[in-house]
């Protein structure tokens, strides 16, 4: 009989309900949200590019013409012509793959082991609590720009050691994220009605802690998604991250700077597409946050 109420008293007490409507009522603020609409466009369209980008772009982006160098933006070339005589906005659309997926897997990364470590960290505490946040603050220490040179410097050169190293740069902002959610979760009634019917610290923590800890996590993502195209635009900026003559929107900044004076269009139109890739998952991050917030919930 005891058993029975304090099985019925878990279930009362899970916690908030993980189904679709928390995500529905914030998918409808973030409807009531021009900027957030905004920002959605222009995720949109960046996946679209990425995906389709060999179909999209209207010439080979690694075909050299040297009789149209440095051709200025016209109808036949809308962003112009580099040094090779390489079309700019057919290595501009291709170049959206890269940095694209360079930033999913490195956050991936970022996430996936942060998270773990943040939330092995917040429940277990004591000794373990310790060790873990004091590794982090080490990775804290370092600017991230330069360790994930370091990083690369001891990995090589190459798309898939930038994904490594970016990821590895960001793995203390998830697991600060992850283990300040677990403490403000883990002493809920409905852990300890977990804890009281007998579950494992591990079911307790993937079972009912970590789902009830993702809303930050999923804006952190969002959030980082920018940070982490602009470390692959850095990277590749300095030679370490994608290599010629694969595009990249880092590598024709650094190729396009020496040109500058004489033909700005090899540098202006990469950097425009990292800024509005940017200013893109920023502001969806700043949406998703509100709208997840449920302090917010009845402000807008």
């Amino acid at each position: 009989m005891i058993e029975q109420s304090t099985k019925s008293f878990a279930i009362q007490q899970k916690g908030p309900p993980r189904s679709s409507s928390l995500w529905l009522d914030a998918l409808k603020r973030l409807q009531r949200q021009p900027l957030s609409i905004l920002s959605g466009a222009i995720v949109t369209i960046l996946i679209l590019t990425a995906i389709f980008g060999s179909m999209l772009s209207p010439y080979d982006p690694n075909n050299i013409d040297m009789g149209n160098r440095f051709a200025s933006p016209s109808m036949t070339h809308p962003f112009g012509t580099d040094d090779f005589g390489r079309d700019i906005l057919s290595r501009v659309i291709v170049g959206a793959r890269v940095s694209l997926m360079v930033g999913l897997i490195a956050v991936g990364i970022s996430a996936i082991v942060g998270s773990f470590f943040g939330l092995l960290a917040g429940y277990t505490g004591r000794v373990i609590d310790e060790v873990i946040m004091r590794a982090m603050d080490i990775l804290f220490a370092f600017p991230a720009i330069l360790l994930a040179i370091a990083i690369m410097a001891a990995l090589g050169r190459g798309v898939g050691n930038a994904m490594i190293a970016i990821g590895i740069v960001y793995i203390p902002i998830f697991a600060r994220i992850a283990r300040g959610s677990v403490l403000t979760v883990r002493e809920e009634e409905f852990v300890e009605a977990a804890r009281a019917i007998g579950s494992t610290d591990s079911r307790i923590m993937y079972k009912h802690i970590f789902p009830n800890i993702l809303s930050p996590i999923i804006v952190e993502i969002t959030l980082s998604l920018s940070f982490a195209i602009l470390a692959e635009a850095a990277l590749s900026f300095f030679g370490l991250g994608t290599q010629p003559p694969d595009p990249s929107w880092g590598r024709m900044l650094s190729e396009g700077r020496a040109y500058f004076q004489q033909s700005a269009w090899l540098a202006i139109f990469p950097g425009l597409a990292i800024m509005l890739t940017v200013l893109g998952f920023n502001l969806l991050g700043d949406g998703l946050r509100d709208a997840l917030d449920p302090r917010l919930k009845n402000v807008k």
